[in-house]
């Protein structure tokens, strides 16, 4: 069977994460564990809904989208596609005049997210909704739907993590080779962290020190390549991409180390927030938290469920073993001063 036809037979019958194919011999323990709800719990979807939704993830996030969909078939879905940052200010635009054409916006980060919620344009979620969700990731205005964490890929043919400085700040004078993608938007996003928590001087600083030691590339799948190529000995990237290169390659030189409290191992998420004031919208972010749809992202996507009792994807570390930052990831929509910033650096 298809990914896709997997998750649709799993929604519409009610079956649990196990006989999604996605998580064998883990159902029980996914089962018995309190946190996040079964398809089979939640009120069926009725009306017309409109969804602005963020490119991204080869279109996993569609299969979902049909799978609830012809599960709850008195559900009208209509979907606007686009770059999460485009939709975002797209719906503040609409709003500012006088017009509300989206009820649900699923982005693929969190950043455009905070740009929608500081327009007070979001709805103010119900507790229960949240009380799925892991404590750390709990916020009234947005609800996360999966994680990805910041991660420092390296070639095992000629290092071990312990080889690797657990700050981020001395990965430039470790005397390695490294690999990045400046132009990124998930790169961005990671700078703009490390903006946040060690300020602009000492984040230019940073980029400027990276800059004579670090390749570039287009993007973060292609750090990962290079890095299991051994064309540089360690790379900056979200972890799924290199755990989706292993998964076609189980013997690729790449293993993933991670940093201490710092934006090396910052904790972004894809999230979601509703429109208006109607039942609908909230109803439908349900679906996005149940077991079935988080377990189906997890093996499918390799991102990270942030609901209670989801395992987290093969070859990743549970999140209570690593030491993310604590930051407001919807302050990461405070892009301008990052972009302004490497520009000075010369790394955009």
């Amino acid at each position: 069977m298809h990914r896709r036809t997997l998750l649709t037979s799993a929604l519409k019958l009610g079956l649990g994460a196990g006989a999604l194919g996605i998580m064998p011999g883990l159902a029980g323990r996914a089962f018995a564990q309190a946190g996040a709800a079964s398809v089979e719990e939640l009120p069926p979807l009725e009306g017309e809904l409109t969804m602005y939704l963020g490119r991204g993830e080869g279109g996993l996030y569609e299969n979902v989208l049909k799978a609830i969909e012809q599960r709850n078939p008195k559900l009208k879905l209509g979907i606007r596609r686009g770059p999460t940052a485009a939709l975002a200010n797209a719906i503040v635009a609409e709003a500012g005049a006088g017009v509300r054409r989206a009820d649900v916006f699923w982005a693929v980060d969190s950043g455009a997210i905070g740009l929608v919620r500081d327009a007070g344009l979001a709805q103010v979620l119900p507790d229960d909704l949240q009380a799925g969700l892991q404590p750390e990731f709990r916020y009234p205005g947005w609800a996360p739907v999966t994680g990805r964490i910041r991660t420092l890929p390296f070639h095992t043919g000629r290092l071990a993590a312990d080889d690797i400085p657990k700050d981020i700040m001395a990965l430039p004078t470790a005397g390695l080779s490294l690999g990045w993608a400046p132009a990124y938007a998930s790169f961005q996003s990671f700078v703009t962290a490390m903006r946040l928590l060690r300020g602009p001087e000492a984040t230019r600083d940073w980029l400027r020190a990276t800059a004579k030691v670090a390749k570039t590339y287009a993007g973060e799948l292609g750090v990962v390549m290079a890095v299991e190529r051994g064309e540089v000995d360690v790379g900056f990237a979200n972890h799924y991409y290199t755990l989706r290169l292993k998964s076609g390659k189980p013997d690729a030189q790449v293993d993933l180390a991670f940093t201490n409290n710092d934006a090396g191992c910052l904790v972004n998420a894809s999230g979601v927030l509703a429109l208006g004031d109607d039942e609908l919208p909230v109803n439908f972010i349900r679906y996005l938290l149940t077991r079935e749809v988080q377990s189906y992202l997890a093996r499918e996507a390799y991102e990270i469920p942030l609901v209670e009792g989801v395992e987290p994807p093969e070859g990743l570390p549970g999140l209570e073993t690593l030491s993310p930052p604590d930051v407001d990831l919807t302050r990461l929509a405070d892009l301008r001063p990052t972009l302004d910033l490497m520009r000075d650096a010369g790394v955009l």
